[in-house]
């Protein structure tokens, strides 16, 4: 698989997807008992991952960012995604896995909308809040999908597990709150142009550093692209394409052996002091020094 073997090369401590099904859900703490990794290290995943935290405590690192592990609180991590936790024996909740596979959003709008629109949200709060009501429906469902995953060999067995799954995340959807309200509705085109984008920044960040660009792939003005981006996120496209970069570029100094002039050449400077020049401009440190 081509995400799982670019995330390996850049990366030295990566948590590939278990062998065998698709999708996997497990029980916290339980699942860190018998877990080889440990979990308070930083580290990457080769797939996509939902951490639900049925009660509080303690707090969870993305990313750069920490986030108070609160009840009921869903988080959505993406491959690539840099995280750890705390006290991970200390978690009660649910561990629910894809293979990249499985989020492979295609061209379902619904489907793009769940890739891109809860998980590889860089830009925002990947987490949701959810009521008791709410949770005590998710629980139904985390049941049924333990129960599904006990007879492997049924017929169907991969095909119910994915709508379980999708039942769950769609549930989130409808009524999960976020501390940032920028919900995003598949029925206006606005909407789905920003999804599109961010699809695209997701894919060619590192060949793709203009909205020029971006706005010709997509057949759209530069207008109507800014236009979207900030009605959905507050900012403004090269923003966004901006702190895209940067964020690799953190990721990247800080979590592989790659140098800073490497870090560049991958993010598509072909000029190594423009990338020094950006990445002091972006964060107020050069390179080497944040390294």
């Amino acid at each position: 698989m081509e995400v799982t073997k670019r995330i390996q090369k850049l990366y030295s401590m990566v948590c590939t997807a278990p062998k065998g099904m698709s999708i996997h859900i497990y029980n916290m703490p339980e699942y860190f008992e018998h877990d080889e990794m440990d979990n308070t290290v930083p580290h990457v995943h080769t797939f996509y991952e939902i951490l639900w935290f049925r009660e509080a405590g303690g707090t969870h690192t993305l990313d750069f960012h920490q986030y108070e592990v609160k009840k009921n609180t869903l988080l959505f991590i993406s491959p690539g995604q840099v995280h750890f936790f705390d006290n991970p024996m200390g978690c009660k909740g649910v561990i629910l896995r894809f293979c990249t596979d499985i989020i492979s959003g295609g061209n379902r709008t619904e489907d793009m909308f769940i890739k891109y629109g809860m998980f590889n949200t860089y830009d925002g709060e990947p987490c949701f809040t959810v009521d008791e009501p709410t949770a005590n429906i998710l629980d139904i469902i985390v049941g049924r999908m333990l129960k599904e995953q006990e007879n492997p060999e049924a017929f169907g067995h991969t095909d119910m597990m994915l709508a379980f799954a999708k039942i769950f995340i769609i549930q989130v959807n409808r009524y999960g709150l976020q501390s940032v309200d920028h919900k995003l509705n598949e029925q206006k085109p606005s909407h789905r142009l920003f999804i599109m984008f961010r699809k695209m920044v997701e894919e060619r960040h590192t060949t793709m550093h203009t909205v020029k660009d971006y706005a010709d792939k997509l057949n759209v003005s530069t207008k109507t692209l800014s236009n979207s981006v900030i009605e959905c996120t507050g900012k403004t496209p090269l923003t966004f394409i901006n702190d895209r970069l940067i964020l690799e570029a953190k990721r990247l100094l800080h979590y592989s052996n790659m140098s800073g002039k490497e870090v560049g050449y991958y993010l598509g400077f072909e000029d190594p002091s423009y990338f020094v020049k950006f990445f002091k401009r972006m964060t107020g440190q050069l390179p080497s020094e944040y390294q």
